[in-house]
């Protein structure tokens, strides 16, 4: 009797979780579609302003889909001698500012991370405290500094600064990856007659490949997204990079909100085509410090 009076209640909470399992095949779907509606819901609205005429994105009431639709936008953009230049900026500064980053901290991380030399950890602390200051609190000592050195409304100002904050995440990060290879590996490959900087280029970075471009694709973002520094540092309208020049398309004369919805979407495009390129390495260097 006490046997069947136990399995009666499980007996009764089987119906309950096989129907769970089958509402899970619905919930699960429907909320991650509502997730994708929430995130792709910005993207559609710009898209179908960028199609509206000037006066029908100003007009009242407003309403969903644009009254006149208008397919010359993007293409009134894209021969834009400004947005050209906008675009040629933000590329030089993005792609030159995640290359210098990715030359000086792969050799830091991979020396942190193999050499136990005095003040180590004292130094990977003072690279987390630098991620800790924003570049909108030191814009007005960077600005001075710049400014002294004639180096204001340049180039080489943007991507320095970039540079310079976007340092210390990829050190941490390549850190990380350095130090979960086993150091047998190296000593193979000295034994196999290979220096240490052979080592670090034909062993080490193909190992970590997807902590390099874990690296690679964040310093890239943040570069590309950057704006208060771009904004402070750089006043010449044809140098401005995109993030700051689209904003011209609005002014206190001039309200072109077909334009800059145009432009901003243009803009998206560059880092959703990289994510498309290495999205299967970038999801394994999330991942791959998550077990030993």
């Amino acid at each position: 009797m006490a046997t069947a009076a136990t399995t009666a209640p499980a007996r009764a909470a089987r119906p309950s979780a096989s129907g769970w399992r089958r509402a899970r095949r619905f919930v699960l779907p429907l909320g991650g579609l509502c997730l994708v509606v929430v995130f792709l819901g910005p993207y559609v609205v710009m898209l179908l302003d960028a199609l509206r005429s000037r006066g029908d994105v100003l007009q009242s009431p407003a309403t969903f889909f644009p009254r006149d639709w208008q397919f010359s936008t993007f293409g009134t953009v894209l021969s834009d001698t400004r947005f050209l230049n906008w675009l040629k900026t933000s590329v030089l500064v993005a792609t030159t500012s995640t290359a210098i980053v990715m030359l000086v901290a792969v050799p830091a991380a991979y020396f942190t991370a193999r050499i136990r030399f005095p003040g180590r950890v004292a130094f990977l602390f003072l690279v987390l405290v630098t991620q800790m200051f924003s570049p909108t609190s030191l814009v007005v000592g960077l600005y001075r500094q710049f400014f002294e050195a004639n180096l204001v409304n340049t180039y080489l100002s943007i991507i320095l600064t970039n540079s310079a904050f976007n340092l210390a995440f990829a050190i941490w990060i390549l850190h990380g990856f350095f130090s979960t290879i086993p150091e047998e590996v190296e000593e193979a490959a000295h034994l196999d007659g290979c220096s240490r900087f052979g080592t670090l280029w034909r062993i080490m970075l193909p190992l970590t490949r997807p902590g390099l471009v874990t690296a690679v694709i964040f310093t890239f973002i943040a570069t590309w997204n950057e704006y208060v520094v771009a904004l402070t540092l750089m006043q010449d309208e044809a140098k401005k990079p995109l993030t700051v020049g689209i904003n011209s398309y609005v002014t206190g004369y001039q309200q072109s909100w077909d334009q800059l919805f145009a432009a901003a979407l243009i803009a998206i495009v560059p880092v959703v085509l990289l994510f498309a390129v290495i999205e299967k390495h970038l999801v394994g260097g999330l991942t791959a410090g998550s077990i030993k």
